[in-house]
């Protein structure tokens, strides 16, 4: 017997007949004794339409509200999927996210799941049912609901899987797998079999779209291998794992990321004294916005001032601004300049570890091609540079034939 758990994308499921198509594969790999349950996203286009439905509504943040919609979508594709499977002969059973016994924080629209009771859907499986849950949602203890952000369908499926001590979390979607950039940007980017949390997780907090970083964290916490493949086709995927073969491990540099939703933040003239760099990154936590690339300059040893360059998400400046004005109402603060045209570029490999020479040629690559780096952060498996939107696919291109040539 096999205990797993399928993920399916919005594309996935965006009409009828790919539900039905889903059911025929599901229900023809089903040997008698497993147990699958079953994540699924909104159909298609559905969350973009209800925020676009929303916006003819108002142009403010509702977030409790904004939740309150977006979670129909799901609704209506679980309700869909299990009659699908009923109408196949299959006993189905479907759950929203509350249902399904999963426990969020209180931040609308970036909820986390904090627990996840999975009574329900053990004894639904026990009476062979297969369970359709809505991805992308949970409850707080207050009893409103929430949604995981965009892809938290992934975060929902990879949840369950560590929950219910899946044998493994399969994750449907558009592509067939994680490739070592993104096959839209670069053409010859290449399939990847094999790749551990930690590079994977890397490679999704940069910008790689095909999982959400929460996801790979659960999966990793929980000991859950995640295989990433097509729904469209039997092709084989990426799995995702704690330990990779030999073969893999000897790959210096595993993908090239790019992230576009970027916006630069310089906070001028903080007095350079305890306390007001706290003040400044903690009302930005109040408002769950994430802070990245962090750099602190004194102009001048005796001066007494410093400024402060970060970046946080595009899609975070509204909330971000409402802090920004508090700062120049309640702190000596000279200006605050905010640049929302900037992207990062980065090269994840757990094989940059001890080898020399990976960061030169990366600056190398952007120097030949007149891009300028405005900042750089690292992590022990990873290298990041910011530079101007403009010129990101660029640099992913040339940066990616620096490396994935020189393999050859």
């Amino acid at each position: 017997m096999a205990l797993i758990v399928k993920k399916f994308g919005g594309s996935s499921v965006a009409t009828p007949d790919k539900m039905r198509a889903i059911v025929q594969r599901v229900l023809k790999g089903k040997k008698p004794e497993d147990k699958i349950v079953i994540v699924v996203s909104a159909m298609g286009d559905t969350t973009d339409d209800l925020v676009a439905l929303a916006k003819q509504i108002t142009s403010k943040a509702y977030g409790r509200e904004m939740d309150m919609l977006l979670t129909t979508g799901e609704q209506v594709s679980i309700a869909l999927m299990a009659m699908a499977f009923q109408e196949a002969g299959q006993k189905a059973v479907s759950f929203t996210g509350a249902q399904a016994g999963i426990k969020t924080s209180d931040a609308f629209n970036k909820g986390r799941i904090l627990a996840l009771k999975p009574a329900r859907i053990m004894k639904a499986l026990e009476q062979d049912n297969i369970v359709v849950v809505a991805g992308f949602q949970g409850i707080t203890g207050h009893g409103d609901i929430t949604t995981l952000g965009r892809g938290g369908s992934d975060t929902t499926a990879v949840a369950i899987a560590g929950a219910i001590h899946a044998d493994v979390c399969e994750i449907y979607t558009d592509v067939d797998g994680v490739y070592t950039s993104d096959p839209r940007v670069v053409p010859n980017a290449r399939k990847i079999d094999q790749i551990t949390y930690g590079e994977m997780l890397e490679m999704a907090k940069l910008g790689a779209g095909v999982m959400q970083p929460r996801a790979v964290e659960m999966g990793s916490r929980f000991g859950v291998p995640i295989y990433v493949r097509s729904t469209f086709s039997e092709d084989e995927g990426t799995m995702i794992q704690e330990d990779c073969s030999m073969e893999v491990k000897q790959y210096l540099i595993r993908g090239v990321a790019s992230d576009k939703n970027v916006a630069k933040i310089t906070v001028l003239g903080i007095p350079n004294k305890p306390g007001f760099a706290y003040r400044v990154f903690s009302e930005l936590a109040e408002k769950n916005v994430d802070v990245d690339m962090i750099v602190q300059s004194v102009r001048y040893a005796n001066e007494g001032v410093t400024d402060i360059t970060f970046t946080i998400a595009r899609t975070d400046l509204e909330e971000a601004e409402s802090v920004f004005e508090s700062l120049r109402s309640e702190m000596p603060v000279e200006d605050i300049i905010i640049d929302d045209k900037m992207a990062k570029v980065s090269v994840v490999g757990a094989g940059m570890a001890g080898h020399p020479g990976i960061a030169a040629g990366m600056f190398g690559v952007l120097s030949d091609n007149d891009i300028n780096i405005e900042i750089i952060s690292t992590s022990e498996i990873s290298i990041t540079c910011l530079i101007a939107e403009e010129v990101v696919d660029k640099a992913v291109k040339a940066i990616h034939q620096h490396f994935f040539d020189e393999e050859d």
